[in-house]
């Protein structure tokens, strides 16, 4: 980001910035943990833990390729959606447990941002399960290998791509967290190793998000080039591309306002998705 910005940052400690994240995690584990007074002690430590579990969990039902999983079962698809909407809980309960005016609101847009967005993604997902014929994300990868679905389904791959900044609280959709608005959203009591388990959690979830729009979309662990063969080494190649442009989207983009980020995703991105979720039940079926 300081290089796309051409601004000093933490890419000058060490070989490329390398150093930088060493030195973050370093000083947030040597931290004290801080509790507030009137904060509910259980709750407040439990919020953070919760958020992680499940950020964690979800990574079982991701297939690297045709080969390398973990489970494998027919509506996988679903369940990994259904699992990614309880994170929500642990947000809410950080807010809540503070017991601080600042972190409530913030954990109130944040679950009012996640509900709003999720009922779009949800409504996106159907499009690809109905020219895959299946919920299983393996089997959706195989149906392929002759086209992506980014290219029949170019209009609903670009707004669940805009809903997953949304999701995952990224620029210019980072409203839970408005520094200038809400001092820090619904973290800003917590200090040390829980602080750093909410930043933890919420890059499992874009760097989860990124795997599964490259496995819906991008052909998963497919080769772009049918000539070559498939591996895993497509899968995180496309990955990794994904979170490039979330890190170059924060960059760009400025912040938008509340009411700007409730209007498109209830206004703009839902019909578009019920639109395209008909016009591709008319046009197969």
């Amino acid at each position: 980001m300081a290089s796309i910005q051409r601004r000093k940052g933490p890419n000058v400690t060490g070989f490329w910035g390398t150093l930088q994240a060493i030195a973050d995690g370093l000083k947030l584990i040597f931290k004290e943990i801080v509790i507030p007074i009137r904060a509910n002690w259980i709750l407040f430590l439990l919020a953070p833990s919760i958020t992680l579990v499940i950020g964690l969990f979800l990574w079982v039902f991701i297939p690297f390729s045709d080969m390398n999983y973990l489970t494998d079962f027919d509506f996988s698809l679903l369940f990994v959606y259904a699992i990614s909407s309880i994170g929500v809980y642990g947000i809410i309960g950080a807010g809540w447990a503070s017991n601080s005016k600042y972190a409530f609101l913030g954990s109130l847009r944040s679950a009012a941002q996640l509900i709003s967005y999720e009922v779009s993604m949800g409504l996106l997902l159907l499009p690809v399960a109905i020219c895959a014929n299946s919920y299983n994300l393996i089997e959706i990868v195989k149906q392929q290998s002759n086209v992506w679905f980014c290219i029949p389904l170019l209009p609903v791959c670009i707004v669940f791509f805009i809903s997953l900044l949304a999701e995952t609280n990224r620029s210019p959709f980072d409203l839970p967290e408005a520094e200038a608005e809400i001092v820090a959203g619904y973290n800003v009591e917590y200090s040390s190793i829980a602080f750093a388990i909410f930043f933890l959690a919420e890059y499992s979830n874009i760097l989860w998000l990124s795997v599964v729009i490259s496995i819906c979309f991008f052909g998963g662990w497919l080769a772009p080039i049918p000539l070559l063969p498939a591996s895993s080494f497509w899968l995180i190649l496309k990955t990794l591309f994904i979170c490039f442009l979330i890190i170059k989207t924060r960059a760009n983009y400025p912040r938008y306002r509340y009411d700007q980020l409730m209007s498109l995703g209830w206004k703009t991105f839902l019909p578009i998705a019920i639109g395209y979720l008909l016009f591709i039940v008319g046009v197969l079926i």
